[in-house]
């Protein structure tokens, strides 16, 4: 087994919670499908969710060379773990996707959604 493809994106939890889903909903709706919108909004703290979400699907297109909207890429959960659903067919199955999630805060008070997607190839 080796790792084969790598994608890594943070996120400024911030950008989202100044961007307010009530009065933003077009660009919500652009990047998160209709159930990801609803996991999200039940949350106290939304835009971290949000924040999480879109540092998924910007990694996981990074690590893919095929072109992959931010809609066909559909974020869920499962027991508390997050699962990675693509709509459009790609080369490897998704079920190869793996990844590392963390929040950092910075002492100045911003904080950061970090993700690393790897894809492993079994060779």
């Amino acid at each position: 087994m080796r790792i084969s493809n790598i994608g890594i994106d943070m996120v400024d939890i911030d950008r989202f919670r100044k961007k307010e889903y009530g009065k933003n909903k077009f660009f919500y709706e652009k990047i998160f499908t209709k159930s990801e919108i609803k996991y999200c909004l039940s949350f106290k703290n939304k835009s971290e969710h949000f924040a999480g979400k879109f540092a998924i699907k910007e990694a996981v297109k990074k690590s893919i060379k095929e072109k992959i909207s931010f809609i066909e890429i559909v974020t869920s959960h499962n027991n508390s773990k997050p699962k990675i659903i693509l709509k459009k067919k790609i080369e490897l199955q998704i079920s190869c996707f793996h990844f590392t999630r963390k929040k950092f805060c910075y002492s100045n008070g911003n904080c950061y959604n970090h993700i690393i997607i790897y894809k492993k190839s079994y060779i």
